[in-house]
């Protein structure tokens, strides 16, 4: 399978590999400016950016964007104290980014994710929404860490079987343990007390952690994976730095 997604990478930027392990753009060059690079080359007119908080992504000049995010800039300075000095984005719409429920469908020319899907908790139903709110041949726009090169360095990667799950039963039966995993793995709690005191407040506040992880090649069986619920193509696969960023354009009509 990931031979064959692999081979239906096609770049449309002439100094990119295309291949499952592709290199920034250029040598040296910022993982901000290699995101510029390409949102210059896919982007164009109306779209969406969840969850851009105090690094929305560079768009071009003929690309116009509206940010949404389930909470207004005060409310994010309230809930996250490790944005409380960050230069936010106001938010334009009020929404959950997962459900995207008043955006109509096929509405936008391209929708951008980035770090987001990672703090999903029902990726599949997700990404049937991100495509639902597109017009035939709008883009997705995404990019990705690599658990490898993050605080989520020891953490086992989300298995295809546990996002079915997710998706056919909901994600309520795996919320706890991914928040369990999070206090043990990331944030170093030692003892059962101190990690069910932590889940407790985590739950308590509906903190957004990151849910499920992965390498590119887990990443890119997940590509595979969602080929079963929307119809679409792999415009780019490429590693950035400590991410990976992805352009799916949704099947033309």
């Amino acid at each position: 399978m990931l031979k064959k997604i692999a081979s239906s990478v096609r770049s449309r930027l002439h100094t990119t590999k295309s291949s499952s392990a592709g290199q920034p753009l250029a040598p040296g060059e910022s993982i901000h400016e290699t995101r510029r690079r390409i949102a210059s080359a896919f982007l164009k007119g109306d779209g969406l950016e969840i969850g851009a908080l105090h690094q929305p992504l560079e768009i071009p000049a003929i690309a116009r964007v509206k940010y949404v995010d389930r909470m207004t800039v005060p409310e994010l300075r309230r809930h996250y104290a490790e944005l409380a000095d960050k230069p936010l984005v106001e938010t334009d719409i009020i929404d959950n980014g997962e459900r995207l429920a008043t955006i109509g469908e096929a509405t936008q020319d391209f929708v951008i994710a980035n770090h987001f899907i990672e703090h999903c908790q029902n990726p599949f139903a997700t990404f049937q929404n991100l495509f639902r709110v597109l017009k035939p041949a709008g883009i997705l726009y995404m990019a990705v860490p690599d658990k490898r090169f993050t605080f989520d360095v020891d953490r086992p990667c989300t298995t295809i079987e546990h996002l079915l799950r997710d998706y056919t039963e909901g994600p309520e039966w795996s919320k706890r343990q991914h928040f369990e995993e999070w206090s043990r793995l990331v944030n170093k709690r030692s003892t059962a007390a101190e990690v069910d005191e932590e889940v407790r407040h985590l739950l308590s506040i509906d903190y957004s952690i990151h849910f499920h992880v992965w390498t590119e090649v887990e990443l890119l069986e997940l590509v595979g994976a969602l080929r079963d619920l929307v119809r679409f193509e792999l415009e780019l696969f490429l590693r950035n730095g400590f991410e990976s960023i992805l352009i799916l354009r949704k099947a033309a009509a």
